[in-house]
């Protein structure tokens, strides 16, 4: 029986799958529910219709998780195109109506004439659940961050000097302002009550709060309009912030527990400036396998900290751009851990000084050492050995 190839347009609750033939030929096209025993007969089915069958697919988790796990456990061969590859690759075939069945028939024929996909493995289990958990982390992150942002707007409306006062990413201003938020409030309560009721509440500098409060209360007078609807929303904004700081938390101390228990997390924790939560994360964009990447520059490529590839036409040459495919998250961890390695690393701190005095700025010398790190982790990784300021002969 001939080569076959499948294109699976995922979604939520259904998918379309499309299977071509060698020349192109449309052999079969279904839209089938995304439950087990639907898409174990489209699996049946596609494979009575040849014996070498190769899967693309525009999702890689999410809503095409359980088909991905079906095609991996019955030893299918699948491999991952992006929706930007799609959507641009649509541009080339016939007609400008975009449906599921002509998503998914490009799929199968980009499957079929492409040989630089990224092919589906079976992941970690240790990788997936730190991916879960990092991006479970960064969401509470960003609900923290809307909180505050709402938090500042309200209290800026009926308090602003104690808004410029406060530092609302410590618990002392936010425990603060979980008991008062008028300026009236805190001049009938005075510096020494105030300050034993920070204290009770076992907030660090409760003196220097207590004062920065009531100075900052002794600069207002005048009650403005909805202060006391206001004052109460502050007080619900605040409890809510104290509140999701404790779930990062405690999440924190889950990620690193569990980032603990992979193989690589000695090695990977061993790099100046790279902590279990960096670390947890540059494990769930790459699963800690090199091996799918093949070189460092690939590596680099894929988090962003690869120079910026060349764009140029006819007379016009040495024109840059930044490049646009490649994942945010994992040149975060690069960035970031670069940007601390500064502070507590003495290579990295003159590797940084060398490059601010050729003339780069702040970014590109962070990134330039954030590209020079990448070649680290990938050594450390082959060699499978810790960081050391002083390699190994």
């Amino acid at each position: 029986m001939a080569a076959i190839w499948a294109g699976i347009d995922a979604g939520k609750t259904h998918h379309h799958c499309v299977a071509i033939d060698e020349d192109g030929g449309r052999l079969l096209s279904r839209r089938v529910a995304n439950d087990e025993p639907e898409l174990l007969q489209l699996l049946a089915d596609v494979l009575a219709l040849g014996d070498d069958v190769t899967w693309g697919i525009d999702l890689a988790d999410g809503g095409a998780a359980l088909i991905i796990a079906l095609l991996l456990n019955h030893g299918q061969r699948a491999f991952y195109i992006s929706g930007r590859a799609i959507h641009r690759a649509s541009e080339g075939y016939c007609g400008e109506g975009k449906t599921d069945a002509k998503d998914a028939a490009v799929i199968a024929d980009q499957a079929r004439i492409r040989r630089d996909l990224q092919l589906l493995e079976v992941s970690d289990e240790i990788a997936t659940d730190l991916k879960l958990l990092t991006v479970h982390r960064s969401d509470l992150v960003a609900d923290r961050t809307r909180t505050v942002n709402r938090l500042r707007a309200h209290l800026t409306g009926i308090f602003p000097a104690l808004d410029r006062a406060l530092d609302l990413t410590n618990a002392g201003p936010l425990t603060l302002l979980t008991g008062y938020q008028t300026p009236a409030a805190l001049r009938r309560l005075g510096a020494r009550r105030l300050e034993t009721w920070l204290r009770n509440r076992k907030v660090r500098s409760a003196g220097q709060i207590a004062e920065v409060a009531l100075e900052a209360a002794g600069s207002q007078h005048t009650s403005v309009p909805g202060e006391r609807t206001a004052a109460r929303m502050v007080h619900t904004l605040a409890s809510q912030v104290i509140a999701l700081n404790q779930q990062i938390a405690e999440l924190d101390r889950h990620i690193a527990a569990r980032f603990r228990e992979h193989e690589h997390a000695e090695i990977l924790a061993s790099l100046p400036g790279l902590g279990p939560i960096l670390g947890a994360e540059f494990l769930a964009a790459t699963g800690g396998d090199m091996e799918a990447f093949g070189t460092p520059d690939r590596l680099a490529g894929f988090g962003g900290v690869a120079p910026a590839p060349p764009r140029d036409s006819g007379k016009i040459s040495g024109n840059l751009r930044r490049p646009q495919r490649y994942n945010r998250r994992l040149q975060r961890v690069f960035y970031t851990s670069a940007l601390i390695s500064i502070r507590c690393c003495e290579e990295s701190r003159r590797f940084y000084d060398r490059k601010r005095a050729e003339g780069k700025r702040h970014t590109q010398a962070v990134l330039a050492l954030a590209r020079r790190r990448v070649n680290v982790i990938w050594a450390l990784l082959r060699d499978q050995r810790c960081y050391q300021p002083a390699p190994p002969a």
